[in-house]
């Protein structure tokens, strides 16, 4: 039967390992779990059996005193997820270090996940450039705000979906056509990977390099009345 951790349990493995380090080491100083000092240095370390917002909370009212504050948790059993991956980014973005305390094995081990450190975010936002310009590229591409922020488990208008409406459209308008005259008609450079990939099964291959609508591109066109009529809009008048 698996012993379970408590919170306390924490508290020996962090005492050994920073008394190890050469501190001085105390618990439950002033409402902090453990206080480490060594010459004027001041380290605030946090426990708690898994990271949530008290913990956090306590973290960053622990920098008031010192920019040495370090959370410790037990090491989790699930650490690939988004969710996880988006605390530690939150951990970094606060400037706050973190510890797993693992109690697997004949003794506890400590393990430092970060230290703290300043967090660069002209650096963060060099890297996360792409991503931006990918933003503002979907933003660009849809006519339309058909999606409800905030929404979640539910089917979104996104520019890739409006494209291949816009396709669906020319379709359904003037028969099967090629790529090339498609892009004519303005369904833009995404057109031939649209119909190559038929993400959503509206079109159909005639011929080598000719494509039509499928049944489920003309009920697509029936769902999505109010884009569609915008885009049959833009179509030239008197093409044949």
């Amino acid at each position: 039967m698996t012993m379970e951790i408590k919170e306390t349990d924490l508290y020996d493995p962090i005492y050994n390992y920073f008394t190890d380090l050469g501190y001085k080491v105390n618990g439950e100083v002033k409402s902090i779990d453990v206080t480490a000092v060594k010459d004027d240095e001041l380290i605030v370390i946090e426990l708690k059996k898994v990271l949530n917002m008290k913990l956090l909370i306590q973290g960053t009212k622990g920098q008031r005193l010192t920019d040495r504050v370090y959370l410790a948790i037990e090491r989790p059993k699930k650490m690939f997820s988004r969710q996880w991956k988006d605390k530690l980014y939150l951990i970094r973005r606060l400037e706050l270090g973190l510890i797993f305390v693992s109690f697997k094995g004949n003794k506890p081990l400590v393990q430092v996940v970060y230290h703290p450190k300043p967090f660069d975010r002209n650096q963060s936002k060099r890297l996360s450039s792409k991503k931006k310009n990918n933003i503002i590229a979907e933003i660009e591409g849809r006519y339309g705000n058909f999606n409800v922020g905030g929404s979640t488990k539910t089917k979104l208008m996104t520019a890739y979906k409006e494209n291949s409406i816009h396709i669906a459209c020319c379709l359904e308008k003037y028969g099967n056509l090629s790529p090339k005259q498609l892009r004519e008609l303005g369904t833009g450079d995404k057109t031939t990977s649209i119909l190559y990939n038929n993400f959503y099964d509206w079109f159909t291959k005639i011929d080598r390099g000719i494509y039509g609508i499928s049944p489920k591109g003309i009920e697509a066109i029936k769902q999505y009345k109010e884009l569609a009529d915008y885009y049959y809009n833009l179509l030239p008048k008197d093409e044949a």
